[in-house]
């Protein structure tokens, strides 16, 4: 166990938490549970786990850590940031309880790769593990004021990476999965169109680790090439070139919904917004305007 606190956040985790507290206690002296106001078991279940749990309305995920991180009182050296439908292999934990105790005042952060799992499959091949910022110290780190895509970034120090993974393996029916990556859709396409008109986007600045920083360059050529073609042209990319269509079923659900149908959802929220604008400048930049204070409220 070393010196680090864990923040989950949660809204109606059930399925997932008691899987995530049990995993956080092999590094952690104390897990927090941030909840969006839960209407299942979650709160009990963390409760009886041994979690602190506080509540606090949703607005967006980068604005509930940040709350997180702002108001908590942390009291260890080191925080780590996982979703509740994350787990830490045993690789990690054992480098983290390695690493922690020699690493330099200098260094503020560490990245560490984020596999996928889909349907009970790990997806090996069509996509490149994200690399992410989530274990930090307390007090040197902040959110990125996004809506998606979001990430942690050091404000003072080095950004150094740890090879051991965690994994995203959901545990929640396809019929959830759709219903949610609708809404993500929805700040996925203000976030695009924000980087498109230049809207309160100050990520690039930001030390979030130096993969991060490559995914985001991709991520903005991504942008600039023309609405819908990007999307098929991403699906195929990940499917034939880089071999997606190893991973079996699984692979090809994984690669067409998340690489091809939820971002042709979000290229037709951005027409859609465009085109309720008579694709004028200044009229899309009001509505943006407009929908991110509606979300803030």
């Amino acid at each position: 166990m070393q010196d680090i606190s864990v923040i989950i956040l949660t809204l109606n985790e059930e399925r997932h938490i008691v899987r995530a507290i049990l995993n956080a206690r092999k590094v952690a002296k104390e897990i927090f549970v941030v909840d969006s106001f839960s209407t299942d078991r979650t709160i009990e279940l963390a409760q009886s786990h041994g979690a602190r749990v506080f509540q606090h309305e949703f607005v967006t995920h980068a604005q509930q850590l940040q709350w997180a991180l702002d108001t908590l009182d942390i009291t260890t050296e080191w925080v780590l940031k996982l979703d509740a439908d994350e787990y830490m292999t045993d690789g990690l934990i054992a480098e983290i309880e390695g690493t922690l105790p020699t690493t330099p005042p200098t260094i503020t952060g560490y990245t560490m790769p984020c596999l996928r799992k889909f349907m009970g499959r790990e997806i090996r091949h069509g996509i490149v593990p994200l690399i992410l910022l989530r274990l930090f110290r307390t007090g040197k780190a902040r959110m990125e004021a996004k809506l998606m895509d979001e990430h942690l970034y050091v404000t003072e120090g080095t950004v150094v990476s740890l090879r051991g993974a965690f994994y995203d393996d959901s545990l929640i029916t396809l019929a959830e999965w759709t219903a949610k990556h609708n809404g993500y859709a929805d700040r996925e396409a203000l976030d695009m169109l924000c980087t498109e008109y230049g809207i309160n986007d100050e990520s690039l600045v930001h030390n979030t680790g130096a993969n991060s920083a490559k995914v985001r360059a991709r991520k903005l050529k991504y942008i600039r090439l023309p609405l819908f073609w990007r999307c098929f042209a991403f699906f195929i990319y990940r499917y034939f070139i880089r071999l997606g269509f190893l991973d079996g079923k699984e692979g090809f659900l994984w690669h067409f919904l998340q690489g091809w149908w939820y971002r042709t959802l979000a290229d037709a929220k951005v027409y859609e917004l465009k085109k309720a604008c008579h694709w004028d400048e200044n009229k899309i930049i009001q509505e943006v305007n407009r929908r991110l204070d509606a979300m803030s409220r």
